[in-house]
């Protein structure tokens, strides 16, 4: 089987998943949340539940009632105090753990992501074989605003080093993807805080993982971001992401194609 290294995955038959198409598939999806009780309810009510094992909300130190707004919409709740968007994706995958799915999908808690299109980052593992997919939001439909300028620049950049380096053609960084639990075992993600994202599809390329991208459609979200939504947290993530994809470079020896 020849592995895919990134690129849009255009399904013939639509993105349209049903319950036999992944009847013997187990997805789990976990949502980091940190103070989120205002967006937390409208993600988990639109989820395709139907498609889901179980949801883990990784409550990340939130001050609010975002594990209580999760447990009410019967999530399962993982309390993870040391914050980073890394820190609670792990403590999700540890919970995840004490029984595996086939495939793990994960969104963010802010409503920007559309959770009813889940199918649509499921389909290319369900229907096709890829190990890793990632929901693009440059390549779906954005409203306007959704995505500031400074996110926007730093996922091009982001994207142009991974393609040159490693060969893998990605657009976007984005929260809602999915990946099957093998290849997770595989990669062994680490990361903690902003680099999270990027770790996992520097470590795909570097693997080899058969990877596609899925447009999906994306919105401003409920309240402020707390990384791209201040200066400072733009520039933390920018300088971590970009410190990924250069650090793990000189671990492997990865050199930019066609050197």
């Amino acid at each position: 089987m020849t592995h895919r290294h990134g690129g849009v995955w255009f399904p013939q038959a639509g993105h349209i998943l049903t319950r036999q198409d992944i009847a013997q598939l187990t997805v789990d999806v976990i949502i980091p949340a940190l103070n989120e009780e205002h967006s937390l309810g409208l993600v988990l009510a639109d989820l395709p539940h139907e498609l889901i094992r179980q949801v883990i909300v990784v409550d990340n130190g939130s001050t609010d009632a975002t594990a209580e707004v999760a447990k009410k919409a019967g999530a399962v709740v993982v309390h993870e105090p040391r914050r980073g968007y890394g820190s609670a994706c792990l403590a999700g995958l540890a919970r995840a753990a004490h029984d595996p799915p086939d495939v793990v999908a994960f969104l963010d808690a802010d409503y920007s992501d559309h959770p009813e299109e889940l199918a649509r980052v499921l389909a290319p593992i369900a229907r096709d074989g890829a190990e890793l997919v990632i929901g693009s939001r440059m390549i779906g439909q954005r409203e306007e605003g959704a995505l500031l300028p400074q996110a926007l620049f730093g996922n091009r950049l982001a994207s142009a080093l991974i393609d040159m380096i490693y060969g893998y053609r990605f657009t976007d960084l984005g929260p809602f993807r999915a990946i099957t639990w093998d290849a997770l075992t595989r990669i062994a993600m680490e990361d903690t805080n902003f680099g999270w994202t990027v770790e996992m599809q520097v470590k795909a390329a570097h693997f080899g993982l058969d990877t596609v991208e899925v447009p999906v459609s994306y919105r401003r979200r409920v309240g402020v971001s707390k990384i791209t939504g201040t200066l400072t947290g733009s520039a933390r993530a920018g300088y971590k992401i970009l410190y990924t994809i250069f650090t793990y470079a000189m671990k492997t020896g990865a050199r930019p194609t066609g050197v």
